[in-house]
């Protein structure tokens, strides 16, 4: 079996996207789709984003048809751990290799469209030159803050107070400040290290209800900030899906974060922001209204971004492979004997 993919990237953060070889999934919604992918293909989920063909931080997009007025196309979002909601960096790569691909029609000097996602369809706009395409903006689905100063029980930290917002995906945020460290001067790799222990805990211990869909009701990242105000550009690390360092601003972060301080009162309608991850490419961000949603305030914002592409691979899954499903480096030696007992997935999966 073969599979095909382009490789992108948007402020540095990968995004894998299927062109070929893929099962058609079947349902009548996308969040259907998702749940198929999950259930029967979950193994070429693994073969993509894992080691040998993949890495830790991997990410990645699987397209597919729209199944909803108004979208020109739809993608899954696929990661090393399972499945997203929202992403705004693969969405803004997503749209640039569907435009120059001919998925979309393109329209110089701005195209505008619908992309399906499982957290809704979001409206893209496409800035474009010479059949290229510039810079991608889309506006959000409502944004809001869930939980304000919620106190989380951390191992090496005690009582840690963290906001949780929505951006297509939940995510807490707090300075790194708040928990007594300086965000330019301690090393990244410690910051990592208690960003992921404060996300562990947050998921662990703190219940989260959307208000529409149940399969969007956990937190998917933290973010750990500077001290910016919110009127100055901000720097962010941003840790998801477990364990993986996103290299761009993140969108539904980006969004979370907008969110989260218009609440707070802290920024206003029309107010933009630049904000970035830990390479020197931003994403901008602009509250373009306010709205109620399930009875709660909520924010539309607007997040602005580039992509570029870096290369196109065909993938071989060869079931005779003991890795071909992929593996991930092992925490102890004695996790990777408890994993060589477990079966590896079938290739019936696949």
């Amino acid at each position: 079996m073969k599979i095909d993919v382009t490789d992108m990237h948007t402020a540095g953060e990968p995004v894998r996207i299927v062109t070929g070889g893929y099962p058609e999934l079947m349902g009548s919604t996308i969040i259907d789709k998702k749940n198929y992918a999950s259930r029967h293909y979950d193994a070429l989920r693994r073969a993509l984003m894992l080691e040998p063909r993949g890495h830790a931080e991997m990410f990645g997009m699987i397209p597919v048809k729209p199944t909803t007025d108004g979208a020109a196309i739809g993608a899954l979002y696929i990661h090393t751990t399972g499945y997203s909601t929202m992403s705004g960096h693969g969405l803004i790569a997503f749209c640039r290799w569907a435009l120059e691909t001919g998925q979309v029609p393109l329209k110089e000097p701005v195209t505008t469209f619908g992309v399906e996602l499982p957290c809704g369809v979001i409206e893209v706009t496409c800035h474009i030159s010479n059949g290229k395409v510039i810079s991608t903006s889309f506006d959000s689905v409502p944004a809001f803050l869930s939980h304000r100063d919620q106190s989380v029980l951390v191992p090496s930290l005690g009582d840690v107070k963290i906001d949780i917002a929505y951006g297509g995906a939940y995510y807490a945020i707090l300075s790194a400040s708040s928990i007594n460290l300086s965000f330019e001067h301690t090393p990244v790799e410690e910051l990592v290290r208690v960003t992921t222990e404060i996300n562990d805990s947050a998921r662990r211990s703190v219940a989260i209800n959307h208000p529409d869909e149940p399969d969007f009701g956990y937190l998917f990242g933290t973010i750990l900030t500077d001290d910016a105000t919110a009127q100055q550009d901000s720097f962010h690390l941003c840790i998801f899906a477990g364990r993986q360092i996103d290299r761009s601003p993140t969108g539904g972060g980006v969004i979370a974060r907008m969110a989260r301080d218009h609440a707070r009162g802290l920024i206003a309608t029309g107010e933009t922001r630049a904000f970035y991850g830990p390479t020197p490419i931003p994403f901008e961000a602009e509250i373009l209204r306010q709205d109620i949603w399930h009875g709660q305030p909520t924010v539309t914002v607007r997040v602005s971004g580039s992509a570029s592409f870096v290369g196109q691979s065909s993938f071989i899954i060869d079931p005779s492979d003991s890795l071909t499903y992929g593996f991930n480096l092992p925490d102890t030696y004695a996790g990777l004997r408890s994993d060589m007992e477990r079966q590896p997935p079938s290739a019936a999966q696949a």
